[in-house]
């Protein structure tokens, strides 16, 4: 049994399919494009991720909340999703490191969550007629009313988003001293991914989403890095032309994620919105220059067009998804400029795509 009582919780979706549930985290209503994370282990990770804000997970994993909650074991500083469906929502946990249990974390992050629904048959349900709007609510559980509320979330396609999870201000991260310096777009930055220059001798200033090439290049870096983040990047002509002028001085540019759908944009190739997207920590990605497989960890709902990268002469493929054969890494003919769709800093397993890390810094010496 966990420490809180059971109250009654409603999932329903944006084609009218409702799920019922018990009420976990926070009594109340919230909303969002429902997707699903097909990861073993690394809840807290997946919650703190900013490129899922305004999305409420699913997770395929049985058991969420079992080993609790670290302090230190997040990407940013607050929970990022809009809110969490699962099938087991424990509050009980046993490792000696967690701060607190999900339940108080839930709680003090004001996440509303459902627990105890058939998350099997809510996925195969997405899986198959792809990502939608959802919302969670243990306060309203009249449908009608729901689903009024419901009608009322735009669509992600189309959503510019990173300009409300980037930092404010600009700020610093690692050592002063450092060999090389980097400036960071801060789209949705990872902790991990500034953890990893750091480890590297790389001194990084992040700076908001907006800020133009002319005032990052003032600090005189000695290259740019393009980060993850939230929404939908053919809404973003602001981050496009910032990499456009990196490009066009010729600087070290390296992308993850909705940085390398950046870059596509900025070379003139268009993004998509997936029937769903990648999200797990098991994506077999194959480097075709290398001729070596990766097992990769993977969030995202939008994708680079493969029939324009191949046809484009400005860019050529590195990497493709083993799954499904999309684009999943790119680099620029005739510059020092790359991207990846995955997640190379984060760990499913062995760190196979760490050497992306290295290979930026030996563009900048």
């Amino acid at each position: 049994m966990s420490t809180f009582e059971k109250i009654p919780a409603i999932l329903l979706l944006e084609d009218g399919t409702v799920y019922h549930g018990t009420a976990a985290g926070k009594i109340g209503t919230t909303t969002g494009e429902i997707c699903f994370n097909t990861g073993m282990t690394g809840y807290q990770e997946i919650f703190t991720d900013p490129s899922y804000y305004r999305q409420i997970m699913v997770t395929t994993n049985a058991h969420i909340g079992n080993y609790g909650v670290n302090s230190e074991e997040v990407e940013s500083e607050s929970v990022k999703i809009a809110g969490l469906v699962c099938k087991n929502f424990t509050a009980n946990y046993s490792r000696m490191m967690a701060d607190e249990s999900i339940q108080e974390y839930y709680l003090n992050e004001s996440v509303v969550a459902i627990s105890n629904v058939d998350t099997r048959a809510l996925v195969r349900h997405i899986r198959d007629k792809g990502a939608m709007n959802g919302i969670i609510s243990s306060e309203v559980l009249d449908i009608d009313q729901l689903r009024k509320m419901l009608a009322e979330v735009p669509s992600m396609a189309g959503l510019e988003l990173s300009s409300e999870v980037s930092t404010k201000k600009h700020y610093f991260y690692g050592n002063p001293e450092a060999k090389y310096k980097v400036a960071v777009l801060d789209l949705g930055v990872k902790k991990n991914i500034l953890r990893n220059f750091d480890n590297r001798d790389v001194y990084a200033k992040v700076f908001p989403a907006k800020t133009t090439f002319k005032e990052m290049q003032e600090w005189n870096p000695d290259g740019y890095f393009i980060s993850n983040g939230p929404g939908d990047p053919s809404a973003m002509p602001y981050a496009i032309e910032t990499v456009k002028e990196i490009l066009a001085a010729d600087k070290p540019l390296f992308g993850i994620c909705l940085g390398h759908q950046i870059l596509a944009e900025a070379n003139g190739i268009s993004t998509y919105k997936m029937h769903n997207g990648h999200r797990g920590l098991n994506h077999p990605v194959k480097n075709i220059i290398k001729n070596h497989c990766e097992v990769t960890s993977q969030n995202h709902g939008f994708g680079v067009n493969p029939d324009e990268v191949r046809k484009s002469d400005k860019v050529e493929i590195t990497h493709l998804n083993l799954n499904d054969q999309t684009i999943e890494g790119i680099r620029v003919k005739g510059k020092k400029a790359f991207s990846v769709q995955y997640h190379p800093e984060s760990s499913p397993g062995p760190h196979d795509s760490r050497y992306l890390f290295d290979d930026f810094v030996a563009m900048l010496a």
